[in-house]
């Protein structure tokens, strides 16, 4: 799937935005690697070409491992390579996606943006997204997802529903019920900073929610500190999405804590169940 005329329209002004990132100064640095960037360039990879570092779109001529556009390799190749005739290697490609992917992660905040704007060139904040737009996301978020899941051991996996004793809740929360939810139920809050916090040991966390067009954005906290913001919103609703998962280098004691940020006309987040494996 490719929407070339999207992305030949977003060319120039997503180039602009990545020279302003680095400020073509002799030996800038680019912006630290987000987190699962390794997972998110091998999810975008597996969809658009499964993994074929040769594959060439014969409509609009979008090539390689990510399906990049003519039109925007040579501008994307001078800011990440320092060269804008050089040629799309396997190398290459990986250099130029990761930058990419690198500063468009430092601008929209969240992976599913990132994969949105990969295939239209638009940031997704306002309107509905498309059908072919969210079953294009929903499948990259799968493969990230799954890529973090299946690292863990498959044995020990502990599903904890929303409702067990372990999962504190500070701030506002209610209760909503559908058949599409682990156990039939969530907690879903819309006020700002409610939080809900698991301690957990093992060495894979995994927090399921629902997504759709009224859910907001929330803070994942690990052990205090700053870990991603996450964005529920999707243009159909879906009760249960593996919406944010993290591995540990090893299986220790850890706490996730999801933070409530009201966004403004969809605030709502829900805690439909975390899963702890490794």
């Amino acid at each position: 799937m490719r929407v070339a005329s999207a992305r030949a329209r977003a060319s120039l002004a997503a180039t602009l935005m990545a020279v302003l990132t680095i400020l073509l100064l002799p030996g800038a640095t680019l912006a630290a690697a987000p987190p699962g960037i390794d997972r998110f360039m091998a999810a975008v990879g597996k969809v658009e070409s499964g993994g074929n570092y040769y594959a060439e779109n014969a409509t609009s001529g979008a090539y390689g491992k990510y399906q990049i556009l003519p039109s925007n390799w040579p501008a994307w190749a001078e800011i990440y390579l320092g060269d804008a005739s050089a040629r799309p290697t396997p190398q290459n490609q990986e250099i130029v996606a990761r930058g990419k992917f690198t500063d468009l992660y430092q601008w929209l905040g969240a992976w599913r943006q990132v994969a949105y704007w990969w295939l239209t060139g638009r940031d997704g904040r306002s309107g509905s997204w498309s059908s072919t737009a969210t079953t294009y996301v929903n499948k990259v978020m799968t493969y990230y997802y799954a890529s973090a899941d299946t690292q863990g051991s498959t044995t020990d996996r502990k599903v904890v529903g929303d409702g067990y004793a372990s999962v504190h809740y500070s701030g506002r929360w209610n209760m909503a019920s559908h058949s599409g939810y682990v156990g039939g139920q969530v907690h879903y809050s819309t006020a700002r900073g409610a939080t809900a916090s698991l301690a957990f040991t093992g060495r894979t966390i995994s927090w399921y929610g629902p997504t759709g067009p009224t859910r907001g954005r929330a803070k994942v906290l690990i052990d205090g500190a700053y870990a991603a913001t996450v964005d529920l919103r999707a243009s159909a609703f879906h009760p249960k999405e593996l919406v944010y998962s993290k591995r540990f280098a090893a299986t220790g004691k850890h706490t996730i804590t999801i933070v409530v940020l009201a966004t403004a006309g969809r605030p709502n987040v829900s805690i439909d169940a975390f899963a702890v494996s490794g």
